[in-house]
């Protein structure tokens, strides 16, 4: 079976840090910290079949479909496949307002 890398982008890194913060200030740092581990377990699973994932309906939508995701309710993992690489871009909570979200981060 193919293997691929996994590259977070800094903006994903940033949603990572964001998300444990907001976690760990409005509920527990525990809860935080598994949300995290869940979170990274998810990006790493990425190293073998990431063309499981689907296309964002957002981007769907408007055409673009370079990109995949991956749920661990309700965060999306928003990531790209080039050759060997897999870049994930963004790790977003789905209940925002995501069509905006994603045209701002990914459809510059």
């Amino acid at each position: 079976m193919k293997r691929y890398r996994v590259r977070l982008a800094e903006d994903a890194e940033q949603d990572l840090i964001d998300i444990y913060r907001y976690i760990a200030i409005h509920d527990s740092v525990e809860k935080a910290a598994y949300v995290l581990d869940q979170l990274e377990s998810l990006c790493s699973q990425l190293t073998e079949l990431p063309e499981r994932g689907h296309i964002p309906p957002e981007l769907d939508r408007i055409g673009v479909t370079n990109y995949r995701e991956v749920h661990f309710k309700p965060y999306r993992v928003i990531y790209e496949v080039i050759k060997q690489d897999v870049f994930i871009h963004c790790i977003l909570d789905g209940r925002r307002d995501m069509q905006s979200l994603l045209e701002r981060r990914l459809v510059r």
